[in-house]
């Protein structure tokens, strides 16, 4: 399946972005400064798909970020139903070990339990 996920996904975007990458290689200047535009104060020249992948990799870190505090009410949802679960499988041992000593002594009262493991 990851095979064919490559074959079918990463290989052509690979193809692209080399493309991409070929075609965009021209220096671009890139100006953080929007009130002079003639002679900006901070200002990068580089090849607009280094500028293109940069803007990817920002939108990618952004996106994931809001994504994974959008599941936070999830997650702590998860925790609690998993310490919930964790309880009752512990009150559930105590209980059946707490009624298999009373079912062994009501057997046999007046003799010593045998353990039988």
């Amino acid at each position: 399946m990851r095979k064919l996920f490559n074959l079918v996904f990463l290989i052509p975007l690979a193809i692209v972005l080399v493309l991409l990458s070929v075609a965009n290689r021209a220096p671009t200047l890139f100006s953080l400064d929007p009130l002079n535009s003639d002679t900006p104060a901070l200002a990068f020249e580089l090849p607009l798909f280094v500028l293109l992948f940069i803007a990817l990799i920002i939108g990618l870190v952004i996106g994931s970020a809001l994504t994974w505090t959008r599941q936070g009410k999830y997650r702590r949802a998860l925790r609690e139903k998993s310490y919930e679960a964790t309880q009752l499988q512990r009150d559930k041992d105590v209980s059946k070990n707490a009624s298999d000593k009373q079912n062994s002594a009501e057997i046999a009262p007046g003799l010593p339990l045998i353990s039988q493991s």
